[in-house]
């Protein structure tokens, strides 16, 4: 990858403009033209790089997520995997080293719709599931430095319990937000002005969606707003996840100074299933290369006392989805009248602004928009 798409992607992984025309404001602060980013960011998008341009949602404030883990014979795997994926709940999808080789994150509506599902799949497949669910968050965040996989100098590790706090925390949209939210779950269009486009067929102002999107990002709805990469397709191909076995009265303050660690990516507590599976503490490096994680793994264990407590390193080695997580169930299309685009961005600035070239991307995400709505 050149150096300059490495910039736009780095960049504007969070705090993405909230503006009519936020691909200009970034064209401007790189000393592009906005027609060169837009092209960029289709082109690494068809090539696999980039999942979407969006927003990245706090799962328990708007529904129920688990992370869920099968012990898959090897020759099943294949057909196991592809059932995993007909839920539109499974978004991220997993093949690592260990006897539970097949690790999904399921998101749903609902508590009992993530339940339903669970129950399917461990009763189609007849196999043993471990349903893990986020019990204390340590530090959450992949939009680390692509350039060396270190943390964004400006973020920090933030400590949540989620323990009895669901109802307090969840949101609870509006009929106009859970449209807004549907839409999002996509990503935004890449043209000249996205959200002037997700207004117009919403029924809605821009101004109203960039107030919305403000105030989401403040409530802790929206925890990322920016380019959300594939890392693998990156280079990032050496990732494991870490599962340690800490006693429970110490498990707090070894998973806050886990998440304070250099090239740790994402680091909570989830219950431990015995006698399957006894761990309680999660954390993700992701590398280029196994042995270099191997190296910072040692050194953690060293530098923070943790020779101690028994652990695991799961390498993901095959990617079956990943995928942004869908909140509100697909449903049939919409019948509201088809959206009229301007071919070109109005000199104005008053058009869509839909550039030639990339119809076919706006078409797409407008057939998106219209086959999902928000059930109860």
């Amino acid at each position: 990858m050149s150096g300059a798409n490495l910039e736009l992607l780095n960049r504007f992984q969070r705090d993405f403009p909230l503006t009519t025309h936020p691909f200009r404001m970034i064209a401007e602060r790189l000393g592009w033209s906005e027609n060169e980013v837009l092209a960029a960011l289709c082109r690494l998008q068809e090539e696999g790089k980039v999942s979407r341009v969006g927003a990245v949602f706090a799962a328990r404030k708007l529904g129920a997520s688990t992370l869920a883990a099968l012990a898959v014979p090897p020759g099943r795997l294949e057909t196991v995997a592809q059932r995993v994926n007909e839920y539109p709940e499974v978004n991220h999808n997993y093949q690592r080293e260990h006897d539970f080789n097949l690790w999904f994150v399921l998101t749903a509506a609902t508590v009992a719709r993530l339940r339903a599902v669970l129950a399917e799949i461990e009763g189609d497949t007849g196999l043993p599931l471990l349903d893990l669910p986020l019990l204390e968050e340590f530090h959450i965040d992949l939009g680390f430095d692509l350039r060396d996989g270190g943390r964004a100098k400006s973020l920090a590790p933030t400590f949540s319990l989620m323990s009895g706090r669901e109802g307090k925390d969840r949101v609870d949209p509006g009929e106009a937000d859970r449209s807004l939210l549907a839409a999002l779950q996509e990503g935004l269009p890449l043209i000249s002005r996205p959200y002037q486009l997700l207004a117009r067929r919403l029924g809605l102002s821009e101004q109203t969606v960039l107030e919305r999107l403000r105030y989401w990002l403040e409530r802790g709805v929206i925890k990322r707003l920016g380019v959300i990469v594939r890392h693998r397709a990156l280079g990032y191909r050496a990732n494991a996840m870490v599962v340690w076995d800490v006693p429970d009265a110490e498990v707090g303050a070894v998973g806050r100074a886990l998440a304070a660690e250099a090239g740790v990516n994402l680091c909570y507590r989830r219950p431990r299933r015995l006698p399957h599976w006894p761990y309680n503490l999660f954390c993700m490096i992701h590398g280029r290369e196994r042995e270099q994680v191997l190296e910072r793994i040692g050194q953690m264990r060293v530098g923070r006392g943790l020779a101690a407590y028994p652990h695991a390193v799961l390498f993901s080695t095959r990617c079956f989805r990943q995928r942004g997580a869908y909140y509100l169930p697909l449903t049939a299309p919409s019948s509201r009248a088809p959206l009229t685009l301007d071919a070109n961005p109005s000199s104005s600035g008053s058009g869509v602004g839909v550039r030639v070239g990339h119809e076919s991307q706006t078409e797409r995400w407008l057939s998106n928009v219209e086959s999902v709505a928000w059930t109860t």
